[in-house]
């Protein structure tokens, strides 16, 4: 994301569907750029998440 962006959905809980949705899209290998967008979520907030819920995100080498 552009540094100069501004996230409307600033702290909101993570939705069932959008944890079912982080699942099945790192099961798949996106990456986390991908997701979070995906997600329309910050990169740091869908780390945060797959981190608690044991999930690896794949990275772009």
């Amino acid at each position: 994301m552009a540094s100069g962006e501004k996230f409307e959905r600033h702290r909101q809980a993570w939705t069932q569907s959008e944890v079912q949705k982080l699942h099945l899209l790192a099961g798949k290998g996106m990456a986390l750029r991908a997701i979070a967008k995906a997600l329309t979520r910050s990169e740091e907030s869908v780390r945060t998440r797959a981190k608690a819920d044991r999930l690896t995100i794949a990275k772009l080498r």
